[in-house]
């Protein structure tokens, strides 16, 4: 009988009664850039582990690359990584995340990451992930980052800078919070079980604003985060818990509401969440933000609630044939 509703449901909505749990699984490529110092090595061999234990927790394919440690065969770190975004970018499903921790450089015109070797830019980047139509988020955690995101923003692809700016040059630590965060549930300013990408961000640009406070030293770095593909990026304090507190005349929608929708280590609901289920969710969350945005637009405002209403109820649909299917 329970099957049966489920069916109907399900039906009803437009989406298939059971989903593989693994059709969407996030590849995580976590790249290490040379150090320069004894001290700086630790550091960032450090935040890649991090992430390297969050991949394994969310059961990912983990892709560990760079460091100061001798690479076989005379490969560099930029070849290497290039052979792996190439066959990454011609898969279809899944995630695709890519973290960068060291530092950068930037000469007034490109900024590059730092590897042994050959360095790679956002040029080099944007031309690698060209093909690639999966969703995407680039963690670029280092010094002089923004120029990445001037690269690399587009459609369905989250992208976080330690740096409003490429003449930000000095070490950063935006980098070493948000591999904190990534893995840590005091992150989770929704209490939703899991840390989302936005969370991430919010809480290492926050640590980060916290410790030039605490230290009485001039901020060095200014985290921004673009996922709307308009290249500008939003700073943590254009934010209130995860939702947006100000209004740009130059950008039609605020960033932010794709990237709290990507969770590397997702709760044990999300987990058993078909990925159509997921997928159908995810856009109808979209549009809620969508159609709150246009609210004073509504000569109307019965309409307004009436179409918001309807998107609520077809949430509501959403979740019951969610928690038939695990009753």
């Amino acid at each position: 009988m329970r099957y049966l509703q489920l069916f109907l449901l399900c039906f009803a909505i437009g989406l298939p009664v059971y989903g593989d749990v693994n059709d969407d699984q996030i590849t995580l490529v976590i790249v290490t850039g040379i150090a320069g110092a004894d001290e700086y090595s630790e550091v960032f061999l450090a935040r890649s582990e991090k992430w390297r234990v969050a991949g394994m927790e969310a059961n990912a394919d983990v892709f560990f690359i760079g460091g100061d440690e001798e690479t076989e065969d005379g490969v560099t770190d930029r070849e290497r990584l290039r052979a792996v975004l190439e066959e990454q970018v011609n898969r279809e499903d899944g995630q695709l995340w890519l973290v960068l921790n060291g530092h950068g450089t930037f000469n007034g015109e490109r900024g590059k990451f730092n590897l042994k070797g050959p360095d790679i830019s956002g040029e080099d980047l944007a031309n690698w992930l060209e093909p690639c139509r999966r969703p995407m988020a680039l963690i670029s955690g280092f010094s002089a980052s923004a120029p990445f995101i001037n690269r690399l923003s587009g459609k369905n692809r989250v992208i976080l800078s330690a740096t409003k700016s490429g003449y930000e040059v000095n070490y950063s630590r935006f980098g070493g919070y948000v591999s904190d965060a990534i893995g840590s549930l005091e992150a989770d300013f929704d209490k939703d079980g899991q840390v989302s990408l936005l969370e991430a961000f919010l809480k290492g640009a926050r640590d980060t604003e916290e410790f030039y406070s605490l230290e009485g030293r001039l901020a060095s770095e200014h985290a921004l985060i673009d996922d709307t593909g308009d290249a500008r990026g939003t700073g943590a304090d254009w934010y209130r818990g995860v939702r947006v507190i100000k209004k740009s005349k130059k950008q039609s929608q605020a960033d932010g509401r794709r990237a709290h929708q990507f969770h590397l280590i997702r709760s044990e609901f999300e987990r058993k969440m078909p990925k159509a289920l997921r997928e159908k969710r995810d856009a109808l969350e979209l549009q809620v933000l969508e159609l709150r945005d246009q609210k004073e637009s509504f000569d109307d405002e019965s309409v307004y609630y009436e179409r918001l209403e309807k998107l609520f109820i077809e949430l509501a649909d959403l979740y019951a044939a969610v928690e038939l299917q695990f009753e």
